[in-house]
C-alpha cells in the first residue's frame, strides 16, 4: 500500500517537472497552470524545511547556509 502511494507521489512529481519544461517552451495553458502550482508547491516545501531546520538546530553548528 505504501508502495503504491509512494508511485503515485513519483508519478505527479516527475509530471509535474514535465509541465514546468513544456510551458517554459510555450506549451498549452494547462500546462502552465500545471508549472506553477508545480513551483509554487516546492516553494512551500522550501520554507518549511528552512523552519524545521530552525527549530530543531537552530544557528549554532550550521553548515552556512
Amino acid at each position: 500500500m505504501i508502495g503504491v502511494l509512494l508511485l503515485g507521489i513519483l508519478a505527479l512529481v516527475v509530471g509535474g517537472c514535465v509541465c514546468v519544461v513544456w510551458a517554459d517552451r510555450g506549451g498549452p495553458r494547462w500546462t502552465r497552470a500545471v508549472a506553477a502550482a508545480t513551483v509554487g508547491t516546492g516553494q512551500v516545501l522550501r520554507r518549511y524545511q528552512k523552519s524545521q531546520r530552525r527549530e530543531v538546530g537552530g544557528d549554532a553548528g550550521g553548515d552556512g547556509d
